[in-house]
């Protein structure tokens, strides 16, 4: 595995939308849903993967595009130069977000995400794509959605290096870190750090994936702004909260904000 800054070529399979394909029929909704949009540094691996991970790469290393906590993998197709850490606007398909807007009209009898489903998806992805290309191509999908949910598959149409003025405006919605990489980390009990949780969704509808639902505890760092800057565990269903509408009033030690190290309980209710 290789995080050195360098330019690889892939070819970008019409997959940009390899998510959670779990629907039957995905006619209306697919159909007319514009593509995502997502801006964020790349991250270039060289790792060893099976063949369905590799089908992913066009033969290539993995690329992913970092925004906030979210880790968007990419499906590529056509070729394209992409430097690690570099920042990038992408647009294609978020599959686990299609998926879930098509829905899952067999409720779950035959299993998530449903061989229809996927090769929708492809299809929109990738509308010039070949007759003889779709089949593997929703096969690659589906292997790769039903072995981990969770973790965001998106098919790539289109990418480019961001602006110095879209940089900008990220950083701008974000708060700036001071000198982050200097401050301590605290262990802290959950119980006792629920009580300073001001903002999140500690109880979720369980996902089409999982629709029995449960509770699980889900460990995470939170930075000195009271954000949530890293999950340390691969459990999908907490890697399948949206933390970053959680927020803590800052822990201060000393006088100073400090990192927390701590689990947060988050309830999936299940599907109806």
């Amino acid at each position: 595995m290789s995080n050195n800054p360098r330019i690889f070529c892939f070819l970008v399979p019409a997959l940009a939308v390899l998510g959670a394909c779990s629907s039957g029929t995905a006619t209306k909704q697919t159909k007319q849903a514009p593509l995502d949009r997502i801006q964020g540094k790349a991250q270039v691996l060289e790792e060893s993967t099976g063949a369905t991970d590799a089908a992913l790469n066009a033969g290539g290393p993995s690329v992913y595009i970092l925004q906030g906590t979210r880790r968007y993998r990419l499906f590529l197709r056509t070729p394209v130069e992409v430097v690690n850490g570099k920042e990038y606007v992408a647009e294609g398909i978020y599959a686990q977000k299609a998926i879930d807007e098509i829905g899952d009209p067999d409720q779950g009898k035959n299993g998530y995400p449903l061989d229809s489903s996927c090769e929708h998806i492809v299809r929109k992805a990738w509308s010039n794509i070949s007759f003889d290309a779709v089949d593997p191509m929703s096969s690659t999908l589906r292997a790769r959605v039903k072995r981990y949910p969770a973790r965001a598959l998106f098919l790539l149409t289109s990418i480019r290096p961001a602006t110095d003025e879209e940089i900008a405006a990220a950083k701008s919605k974000e708060a700036a870190p001071a000198a982050e990489d200097n401050v301590p980390e605290v262990s802290v009990p959950a119980d006792k750090q629920r009580a300073l949780l001001t903002g999140g969704p500690t109880v979720q509808t369980a996902p089409l994936w999982e629709p029995a639902g449960e509770t699980v505890s889900c460990k995470v760092l939170i930075g000195p702004d009271g954000k949530i800057a890293e999950l340390r565990t691969g459990a999908q269903l907490c890697e399948s909260v949206p933390w970053d509408q959680f927020s803590y009033q800052p822990t201060v030690k000393g006088g100073h904000p400090v990192k927390v190290a701590t689990e947060i309980e988050v309830r999936f209710d299940p599907r109806k």
